[in-house]
């Protein structure tokens, strides 16, 4: 019986790209595991690959974005509750990933039984990371908080004692209990006020010493991510200038500590994650380090942040790719698959090239982290997170807008899964350091840590030997490196032709000869590709943007 409600017969339609293995289809990514030294663990991301990519957790992220986490500041009878409330998806995702020990594996030697640390451990959770971005990129914050704590924990013998046992519980303990009532914690991060926004030497919030040596913190943060954390690190002011603090949600006697919530931010992306605006009256914190070092003492918190931020956006990458070639494969235009035309051929081929670059800088950066007793890999790290951080986050959003194109006007509808990831790529550019602050990272390394330049740049030459169209670049670039005079206004020029070269010598070296070839004809050698803010300094700043202030008197 034929339905009477149908007009047509539907065709030419892209099957669901679901219950795909994200681990073993990837190419890139396994030759990255393999190039950087983590072959081992093919078997246990190859599981991971399969729930990752499974119609279950499509659907628990779908689940998860569309019932955005809640805030009840207060009961029926008003009384302050400040409890976020996320829908039971988000969950399932936070427990998945933390089974795969997304919030502690590259610590995994800090616990009890004290074993050796495993030699590619940050490459391992990287390759994590890559695939639990692509299952759901917002409940990736609090595994990367979490993650990145634990360095900054290590500086207080009580509280590494108190919170680092639960750190390393790869069981997800949900529950808004105190933490020695729980399995597990999850910790949070608050930096940002509203007068100050990146520059927090314009905090305000204020901490004293009271009778018990701990500290009363009085002020507010503009964003507080993850808000149902169970301890958040946090900068105040005391008289001896920014401190850091660890600021748990429950005091030792189970009270709960005065953390004030004001509102949930109402985000482009990244919406299941909630982020908080939050007040302290006369909150709690136990100091970390020394008074007045607070900014010192969080540095090691934001590299691992910043490596997490170039490792999700290349996974968004390769989730939109990756949507595009399949719908590019299947649907058809004048009776021939979308893929043989030449245009479109063109396209998806020119964005595969940026993720592949993209999957070798962040996968080469978690090595480094790996090696950090090497002084080539240390200070690899060291100038290399910001420029990383800063061309993969960077080239995501256009990558993904393109590739949504390849779908027309499905790509646009929220039903298909490019319109979420579009959303999601600017946070990642953002958090922990917008394009400026890395820039001015790496002016800050080239002028008070030569050594550290010095070891990079002698690798790249190295690397770049024996092509001439590298060799061509890494000449540029060293022109470019001894003038400072110009460094302040080229800087981003200066950071995007680091990470360019970089990914181009791992890509020549040790990549696919095709990739690399077009790579560099295209990146390196071929007509410029910038980004904002190049090639102005010749020109009259200041007229420019008399023009646009909304300030202006005439």
């Amino acid at each position: 019986m034929s339905d009477r409600f149908t007009t047509h017969r539907v065709t030419n339609q892209v099957p669901p790209l679901t219950d795909v293995n994200l681990f073993a289809s990837d190419t890139a990514l396994n030759e990255a595991v393999t190039r950087e030294g983590a072959s081992a663990s093919a078997r246990t991301l190859n599981a991971f690959g399969l729930t990752a990519g499974s119609q279950e957790s499509r659907e628990l992220a779908i689940l998860a974005n569309r019932h955005t986490p809640e805030l009840s500041t207060h009961d029926r009878y008003g009384r302050r509750l400040d409890v976020v409330t996320y829908h039971p998806a988000y969950h399932d995702l936070m427990r998945r990933s933390c089974a795969e020990g997304l919030t502690n594996s590259v610590w995994a030697h800090l616990g009890p039984a004290g074993a050796t640390p495993e030699k590619s451990r940050h490459v391992v959770r990287a390759a994590s990371l890559f695939l639990a971005a692509q299952m759901e990129p917002g409940h990736c914050c609090p595994l990367t908080m979490t993650n990145a704590a634990v360095p900054v924990l290590l500086k207080n013998e009580t509280l590494a004692r108190d919170w680092l046992p639960l750190v390393l519980s790869r069981t997800y303990d949900e529950r808004f209990e105190p933490a020695v009532d729980k399995a597990s914690v999850t910790i949070g991060m608050g930096m940002t006020e509203k007068q100050g926004g990146t520059d927090v030497r314009a905090n305000t919030t204020q901490a004293v010493r009271n009778a018990e040596g701990l500290y009363t913190i009085t002020g507010h943060k503009w964003f507080m991510s993850a808000p149902m954390s169970d301890a958040f690190l946090i900068l105040a002011r005391t008289s001896d200038g920014l401190s850091l603090f660890l600021m748990p949600r429950f005091l030792p006697d189970g009270s709960v500590n005065a953390l004030h919530f004001q509102r949930l931010k109402d985000k482009l992306g990244n919406r299941s994650n909630a982020s908080s605006e939050v007040e302290f009256h006369d909150a709690t914190g136990w100091l970390i380090g020394e008074e007045g070092r607070g900014v010192p003492a969080i540095v090691d918190m934001l590299t691992y942040c910043r490596l997490d931020c170039a490792v999700s956006s290349a996974a968004l990458m390769r989730s939109a790719v990756a949507n595009a070639v399949h719908h590019a494969e299947h649907r058809h235009s004048g009776g021939r698959a979308l893929i043989n035309e030449p245009l479109m051929q063109q396209v998806l081929a020119d964005l595969s090239l940026d993720v592949e670059a993209a999957i070798a800088l962040s996968f080469r950066l978690a090595r480094s982290f790996d090696r950090a007793r090497d002084p080539r890999a240390a200070a690899w790290r060291r100038l290399m997170t910001p420029v990383t951080k800063y061309w993969v986050t960077k080239i995501a959003s256009p990558l993904i807008a393109e590739a949504m194109e390849c779908l027309g006007g499905n790509g646009y509808v929220e039903e298909w899964p490019l319109a979420a990831l579009y959303r999601e790529a600017p946070v990642n550019a953002i958090w922990e350091g917008s394009g400026n602050v890395m820039s001015l990272d790496v002016l800050r390394v080239l002028q008070k840590e030569p050594e550290v330049a010095e070891f990079v740049t002698e690798e790249l030459r190295a690397a770049c030997a024996g092509d001439t169209a590298l060799t061509a670049a890494f000449e540029r670039l060293q022109a470019v490196l001894y003038e400072p005079r110009l460094l302040d206004v080229r800087a981003r020029q200066l950071v995007e032709s680091l990470a360019k070269l970089a990914a181009a010598a791992i890509l020549r070296s040790q990549g696919n000869s095709a990739v690399a070839d077009a790579f560099i004809a295209t990146r390196i050698d071929g007509p410029a590709r910038s980004t904002y803010g190049q090639g102005l300094e010749s020109f009259d700043l200041k007229a420019i943007l008399s023009r646009t202030t909304p300030n202006r008197t005439s």
